[in-house]
């Protein structure tokens, strides 16, 4: 696995982790932001479409901490990060996420140590099939 690529993807999950989505200084200007299903699925591109892609999906949601699991290298340049909904809790609905047991997964594409697109998949089982994986 590439040291840059991979730390790159761990720094932004550390900060996931604790909840803080700020930063993006990671990001390619022309990122490609996606998120591939959910309530609200879109396609939004540069860091004002990231921002905005970020605000809809966690709109919802209070105090919300991703959890990566487990990083895989799918080829130079591509990292799937496997991950769970840590902790937080719907706005409307009071449910607390880490009770869903949520699965999903996030797929980078880096170059030059800049992410240029970033999928999101709320459905672990979506990114199987889209990626072609036998079950992730």
């Amino acid at each position: 696995m590439s040291s840059a690529n991979l730390d790159l993807v761990r720094s932004i999950y550390a900060d996931w982790e604790r909840g803080d989505f700020s930063r993006n200084d990671w990001a390619n200007p022309d990122i490609d932001f996606v998120i591939a299903d959910g309530p609200e699925p879109g396609s939004w591109t540069g860091l004002a479409g990231m921002v905005e892609g970020f605000r809809r999906a966690l709109s919802g949601l209070k105090n919300f901490r991703a959890q990566a699991e487990e990083y895989r290298e799918l080829d130079d340049g591509t990292i799937l990060v496997l991950l769970r909904a840590g902790s937080g809790r719907g706005k409307m609905s009071g449910l607390e996420i880490g009770q869903m047991r949520t699965a999903g997964a996030n797929l980078f594409h880096i170059r030059d140590v800049k992410v240029t697109r970033l999928v999101i998949y709320l459905d672990r089982e979506r990114a199987s099939t889209d990626l072609g994986l036998t079950a992730l």
